[in-house]
């Protein structure tokens, strides 16, 4: 077809209107998407010589919109990748950040002839996890972890409990052997503790190990708001114990309070320090609902018990799976100076684009 014959065409399609499909259809299927919009303004009646004019000017002015555009777009991803760096910067530079409230302090007993007598209160409190988030959560004692009660294997022990919740509750102590009926399962081995009542828990502790305790009653909710702590047992003969420098307790929860490390989110998680060469012991519980890898950079771990037990063959690693009511030990030979990030290696537990939160602290090893 020569330029007459389509300027003809052209023509014929503006004179007799048809829908626009019909136009390509007549013009051929052949045409460039530049043309066919040219050939489709026609239904505007324009004229084909000014159709043909205007085409450059449009395609000039797209360019320059598309350029505007791009620099536009750049402007805006440098100044979120600047505003990332410096979100991320803050979060380090407030570590360790101070918020009220310290969860898992020792607990004294007070002694009645042979026996550890320990008073807990279930009670609500407004909980700061990491400055200014500040959550409601149910504590033994007003704390997030509960007490920590360290005893030594043998004790007799009395943990009275008194609930100041608006719902019933119970204490079932992970991992201890003990008589039945002080298993804490209501309906199982006990009444639920109602509101307003004090159950009195009394066992003698016969196996050593890193264990924990908790509410067995609705537990979804009240262990993830806070009804949860760590029971220590000391072995009687500590002939096999390793000598450490530190002997640290790391309970993780991952739910009402979001990810914590002893009740606190990253910049508010307090660090772990040695010196260098010295030998620490870190006590691993996960008290939440999901697994939590914990990694440590720099340096290793030294595997020694599972759930309180011994392992066969202490093994290294840098990386530990601890999974819902586990609990790990290991040992950290701080033989690296330097400050070492620490954290759940799944890994929006831990960091996103407006920093690191959650399960990160640091081990620090100094050389003095």
């Amino acid at each position: 077809m020569n330029a007459q014959d389509f300027q003809n065409q052209v023509e014929t399609a503006i004179t007799k209107p048809r829908s626009r499909r019909d136009i390509l259809k007549k013009l051929g299927l052949g045409l460039t998407v530049p043309a066919a919009a040219s050939v489709l303004a026609a239904c505007g009646n324009s004229a084909p010589v000014a159709l043909a004019a205007a085409a450059p000017a449009a395609s000039t002015q797209g360019s320059a919109h598309v350029q505007t555009t791009a620099s536009t777009a750049a402007s805006e991803a440098t100044n979120k990748w600047e505003e990332m760096d410096r979100m991320h910067e803050a979060g380090v530079k407030a570590f360790p950040a101070k918020t009220e409230g310290l969860g898992g302090q020792p607990l004294e007993p007070r002694m009645d002839g042979e026996v550890k007598v320990y008073d807990l209160t279930c009670k609500k409190v407004q909980w700061e996890v990491a400055p200014g988030d500040i959550k409601e959560a149910w504590t033994y004692n007003g704390q997030l972890p509960g007490p920590e009660i360290r005893v030594t294997q043998g004790d007799t022990v009395r943990i009275n409990v008194t609930n100041e919740l608006d719902e019933s509750t119970a204490v079932h102590f992970h991992g201890v052997r003990m008589p039945n009926k002080m298993d804490g399962v209501p309906f199982i081995t006990q009444p639920p503790i109602k509101p307003g009542e004090t159950f009195t828990y009394e066992f003698m502790v016969p196996n050593a190990g890193s264990h924990m305790y908790h509410s067995h009653l609705n537990a979804t909710k009240q262990v993830s708001l806070g009804l949860l702590g760590a029971f220590i047992v000391e072995p009687k003969d500590k002939s096999k114990e390793p000598a450490v420098a530190g002997d640290y307790v790391v309970v993780l929860n991952d739910t009402a309070q979001g990810y914590t490390w002893n009740g606190k989110g990253f910049p508010a998680t307090q660090p772990l320090t040695a010196k260098l060469g010295e030998t620490i012991r870190i006590r691993f519980m996960n008290e939440g609902m999901q697994i939590h890898p914990m990694h440590l950079h720099g340096l290793s771990y030294l595997v020694i018990a599972k759930d309180g037990y011994p392992q066969p063959q202490p093994w290294e690693c840098d990386t530990l799976n601890v999974a819902p009511g586990e609990r790990w030990d290991v040992l950290v030979n701080c033989d690296n100076p330097g400050v070492w990030a620490f954290h759940c290696h799944i890994l929006n537990h831990a960091e996103g684009d407006h920093g690191m939160f959650g399960m990160v602290n640091a081990l620090i090893v100094t050389e003095e």
